[in-house]
C-alpha cells in the first residue's frame, strides 16, 4: 500500500529547502532513521554529491539521515531495502533517463507499491504519473521512453502557473501547453500550484496545501479543486 507525498516543489517563497513540508515528512517517515535519496535530476547541473548534501541538511533537522542512491554498489538492492525514498526535483528528462539506464523503473515502482514511504518533489513528482509528457522541463536528454512509474493514474504539471492578465508576454501559458497535450492524449493532468501536494495513503489520494489545484481533462473541461479534495477515483 503506497504511502507518498507528491509535492509541486521543494521550496516555497521565503522558506528553506523542504521547510514547509517538514511536519508532513515527520509523519510520512515516522520511525525511519535513514532514507535513500535519488539525486539524478541534478537541478542546475549540480553533482549527485552536492544534491544529496542539500537533502541531508534538511532531513537532519528532523533526525533522519540521507544517503544518495549513487553511493550504493547495487542501487536495485538499495531500493528494495530502503526504509524511505526521496526523489528530488531538477530536470525530469535527465531523471527518467538515468532510471531507465540503470534499470530502476520497476524496482522503484515496486518499492513504492510495497509501502516504502516516498517523497517526490517537482521532477520526482512528475515521474509518479503515467508519463512525463506534461513536465515544464527542457528535453535536454532523450530517455528511452516517456512512460513513467505510473503509480498515479493521471499526469502532473508541478509548478503550475496561472496566466498573468497583466503580463505583456505573448508566449504560451501552462494552460495552452496542457491543451496541446490533450489534442493527442486523454490522460487527465493535475496542475499543482506551488506549496501544494498530494497525500497518498494506500488507495486514498488527497490534495493538500493552502492553494487549489487545476484539473484538465481531454474534453477541455477545466476545474478548480479545493484543498482536501479526494482524487482517489481520478483517471
Amino acid at each position: 500500500m503506497a504511502k507518498m507525498i507528491i509535492a509541486s516543489t521543494s521550496t516555497v517563497h521565503g522558506s528553506g529547502y523542504l521547510e514547509y513540508l517538514l511536519p508532513e515528512l515527520k509523519h510520512l517517515f515516522g520511525g525511519v532513521k535513514e532514507i535513500v535519496f535519488i539525486p539524478f535530476a541534478r537541478p542546475g547541473g549540480i553533482s549527485h554529491d552536492e544534491y544529496t548534501a542539500i537533502a541531508n541538511k534538511a532531513f537532519q533537522t528532523i533526525g533522519i539521515n540521507v544517503k544518495g542512491l549513487h553511493e550504493f554498489e547495487n542501487p536495485i538492492h538499495a531500493l528494495s531495502e530502503a526504509k524511505g525514498l526521496f526523489t528530488g526535483g531538477g530536470n525530469t528528462f535527465v531523471l527518467l533517463s538515468q532510471l531507465y539506464k540503470q534499470n530502476l523503473i520497476t524496482p522503484l515502482k515496486e518499492a513504492i507499491l510495497n509501502g516504502t514511504p516516498y517523497l517526490g518533489t517537482s521532477a520526482g513528482s512528475n515521474i509518479c504519473g503515467l508519463t512525463v509528457n506534461t513536465t515544464n522541463d527542457m528535453p535536454i536528454v532523450y530517455p528511452p521512453s516517456f512512460k513513467a512509474l505510473g503509480v498515479l493514474s493521471f499526469n502532473l504539471n508541478p509548478h503550475y502557473l496561472d496566466p498573468d492578465t497583466n503580463s505583456t508576454h505573448m508566449g504560451e501559458t501552462r494552460e495552452t501547453r496542457i491543451k496541446e497535450f490533450h489534442a493527442y492524449n486523454n490522460v487527465p493532468v493535475l496542475g499543482l500550484r506551488e506549496g501544494s501536494w498530494l497525500d497518498v495513503n494506500g488507495q486514498i489520494i488527497t490534495l493538500k496545501g493552502e492553494l487549489k489545484a487545476r484539473l484538465f481533462k481531454s474534453s477541455n473541461a477545466i476545474s478548480e479543486l479545493e484543498t482536501g479534495t479526494d482524487l482517489t477515483d481520478l483517471k
